[in-house]
């Protein structure tokens, strides 16, 4: 009788969690990971396809198909503004707004860089580790993961963002 009480009151103080997810996922995430289909679908026509070079970085990073990789270099990187909720969400998450410059963003295959960003190796071999993720899984499942790593852990101690930043480090010298 002790065990069902108990097996109760978790399943109770679990709801707020598992509400709270998906009231994210059907917010932001399904609707940002639709939007963003659609962008990398763009860059994917009009990128610019790796060197040699970062091509061999790719495939030592282990990304299955690195000449679908496209470079889109873009006066700002994408997001989704004319859609009022997800605008609404980015500038309280500080995605966007005032004062906030994107730099580069992995759309799926497509890595979307803002002219006049310096993207040495060690930026390009990060945003490279960004396609893994989503090559190993999903832009969704990246996306969600992300956010419910940076409410845990913070933007650089994210899993998801201390795992490229690893290729930071170890691509330093190339």
């Amino acid at each position: 009788m002790k065990s069902k009480f108990l097996l109760c009151g978790l399943a109770v103080l679990a709801l707020p969690f598992v509400f709270h997810q998906k009231i994210i996922e059907f917010t932001f995430v399904n609707p940002y990971a639709e939007w963003a289909e659609k962008i990398d679908t763009e860059g994917l026509q009009v990128g610019h396809p790796l060197d040699q070079k970062h091509l061999d970085i790719a495939k030592e990073i282990g990304i299955k198909n690195p000449e679908k990789i496209r470079l889109v270099y873009v006066d700002e990187v994408p997001f989704p503004r004319e859609n009022s909720l997800l605008k609404f969400i980015g500038e309280k998450a500080g995605l966007i707004g005032d004062g906030v410059v994107n730099n580069a963003q992995v759309f799926g295959y497509s890595i979307y860089i803002r002219k006049g960003f310096q993207m040495d190796t060690p930026k390009l071999a990060h945003e490279l580790v960004h396609v893994l993720q989503v090559e190993r899984a999903s832009f969704k499942d990246v996306l969600s993961g992300h956010l419910l790593g940076v409410l845990e852990h913070g933007y650089e101690d994210s899993p998801i963002e201390a795992e490229a930043f690893k290729a930071n480090v170890k691509y330093r010298e190339y």
